[in-house]
């Protein structure tokens, strides 16, 4: 299928995914009572990038579905970032856009769950030690709320790098101008996220390595591809993978996220379906991913996330965690709070439910 047609094909509006989702009769939450902390997901307004309409009205009605959601954490996506004033500058709109939303729902007029309770968001690392006053203005207008940044490095010469927001060289995360402004994050106490495709592991082992006291998460499994050239050789990429991770799982100060896997960049075609997948489909697709990264780290280094709304573009909120609960069913009550909750809240210091 060429990618324009594929492209064409991807449900974009709220509307069109309601729809689709609509297909399939909703689950009920399994396990409805397990704590969870959600620490990936977007919000955003953004019709002129065909992203649509996902702010607070959009996340409540899918964190409404059943399962016990205490608190979410907000990921950068280049959001509401400021019109005006100093370029470097204008990502610090984005954690003030967010910071309001979170404080909207501190007031508990919308439920239980303490939405955006840490605030993930961008700086341009290439400014060097520079990056330090856009950090230091971040973290003041996020009443207490800001966490760290996260940076995409994702970059492939196929069609997985048309699935990018930001164009970026291939080796970002070797470049010296970039680690010295990384060096800033430690000092300011801040955790980086790194979203990457699996070709991008060996330079996030390296950095990993490089700087030993920083708290680094890697997102989404660590990027595995399914599109272009990388489809239907899962025999020949799995085993890249699999090292890279293992690699990358030898840096005690890396804890991965488990989740991501609905984008359209992994691969398992659920979006191009008449109807959406159960539960029971997902956990099967992704279970492998899944498993690898929680022996290979442990639970006390992983945490299951939402990656919402981009990963709707296979299923529903609910049938996502149901089938995150159906992979776990055999872990015990210690594991799963790692899984679900512990591992988040120790790594983006938040209130442990």
């Amino acid at each position: 299928m060429a990618e324009a047609e594929y492209r064409g094909l991807i449900r974009r509006n709220n509307a069109d995914l309601a729809a689709w989702l609509a297909k399939r009769p909703p689950e009920k939450a399994l396990e409805p009572d397990l704590p969870i902390i959600d620490p990936h997901h977007h919000l955003w307004d953004a019709p002129h990038r065909q992203r649509g309409l996902y702010l607070l009205p959009e996340l409540l009605a899918d964190t409404g579905g059943g399962h016990n959601i205490v608190s979410t954490v907000f990921l950068e996506c280049q959001s509401m970032f400021r019109a005006s004033g100093p370029e470097e500058m204008k990502p610090v709109g984005e954690v003030e856009f967010v910071n309001g939303i979170a404080a909207m729902s501190a007031s508990g007029q919308y439920g239980k769950t303490r939405v955006c309770e840490a605030i993930i968001g961008w700086a341009d690392l290439m400014l060097g030690s520079r990056v330090r006053a856009v950090l230091e203005a971040e973290i003041q207008v996020a009443g207490g709320r800001f966490r760290g940044v996260r940076y995409g490095t994702s970059w492939d010469e196929g069609p997985a790098g048309q699935h990018v927001s930001r164009p970026i060289p291939r080796h970002r995360l070797l470049d010296p101008k970039f680690r010295e402004g990384f060096a800033e994050l430690g000092k300011l106490g801040l955790t980086f996220d790194s979203w990457h495709f699996f070709p991008q592991l060996p330079d996030l082992v390296d950095i990993a390595r490089a700087f030993p006291d920083q708290s680094i998460i890697c997102d989404h499994v660590g990027g595995h591809l399914g599109i272009g050239q990388y489809a239907d050789k899962q025999a020949e990429t799995l085993p890249v993978w699999k090292k890279n991770m293992q690699d990358l799982a030898a840096c005690p100060n890396v804890t991965v996220k488990l989740g991501g896997l609905g984008m359209t960049s992994f691969g398992f075609g659920f979006e191009l379906r008449d109807t959406p997948p159960s539960s029971q489909e997902l956990a099967a697709a992704w279970k492998p991913y899944i498993e690898t990264c929680i022996e290979l780290f442990g639970t006390n280094r992983c945490m299951f996330e939402s990656n919402f709304p981009p990963d709707k573009q296979s299923c529903g909120y609910t049938e996502l965690w149901n089938a995150f609960k159906l992979i776990t069913r055999g872990a015990s009550a210690a594991e799963k709070k790692a899984l679900y909750s512990g591992t988040a809240a120790r790594v983006y210091k938040l209130v442990a439910p």
